[in-house]
């Protein structure tokens, strides 16, 4: 014999009740998968002794024992369930643990700085330099030698002294260049030169930024 419509409905009340407490309680703080089955066995426990209660005020004897055979036949339904939910959640927090992580994706004018290498480069010598060296020389020529001994010393002279200038001014502006090497995301390939360091090195995330990189 089933329960009464108002012990019924009472029933159904309860057990929403219930659950929205329940719900209200998972969706402020997660917990680990055995204490939301010790959760959930306690809220389980709680509806069946309200629902033992409800059956008590059945007059009926028939009716109330079959109230009360529903009544676990429904907790023991919520602790299978519990039990289940507990079950599949485990497992699938080892799954994400053991799962390797994902790697971040790249945008596509980033890469990766694959070398790093300092090197010093020689300045060019200009104009300049080889006027201060050609007068020098020629004033050293124009003294060596008569006739045209003399005018051989001092184009030799001349000639001397402008290389040496050249030469000097290019150990002036010898400088150092700092060259990094950029493997892309798009498999493209890159070499970059920085006139100061670049604080860059061999792993670092790189950004395409005209004709440089910048972090």
């Amino acid at each position: 014999m089933q329960p009464s419509l108002p012990l019924a409905t009472g029933l159904l009340a309860c057990t929403a009740l219930s659950l929205c407490l329940i719900q209200a309680a998972q969706a402020q703080t997660p917990i680990t998968p055995k204490a939301q089955f010790t959760a959930d066995s306690k809220a389980a426990s709680a509806r069946y002794a309200s629902d033992k209660t409800l059956c008590n005020d059945e007059t009926n004897t028939n009716a109330r024992l079959q109230c009360r055979r529903d009544a676990k036949a429904e907790y023991d339904k919520e602790l299978t369930q519990a039990r289940a939910r507990m079950t599949a959640a485990s497992q699938a927090g080892k799954a994400a643990t053991t799962a390797a992580p994902a790697s971040p994706a790249l945008c596509a004018d980033c890469g990766k700085v694959t070398e790093v290498s300092v090197t010093e480069k020689s300045g060019e010598g200009g104009p300049l330099g080889m006027l201060a060296g050609g007068a020098a020389g020629a004033l050293l020529g124009h003294q060596v030698g008569s006739g045209s001994g003399k005018d051989l010393a001092t184009i030799a002279g001349a000639v001397g002294g402008a290389y040496a200038g050249k030469k000097i001014e290019e150990k002036v502006k010898t400088h150092k260049v700092w060259s990094v090497g950029v493997d892309f995301a798009d498999g493209s390939k890159g070499r970059f030169e920085f006139a100061q360091d670049p604080g860059f090195k061999v792993g670092d995330t790189v950004k395409k930024s005209g004709e440089t990189v910048v972090r």
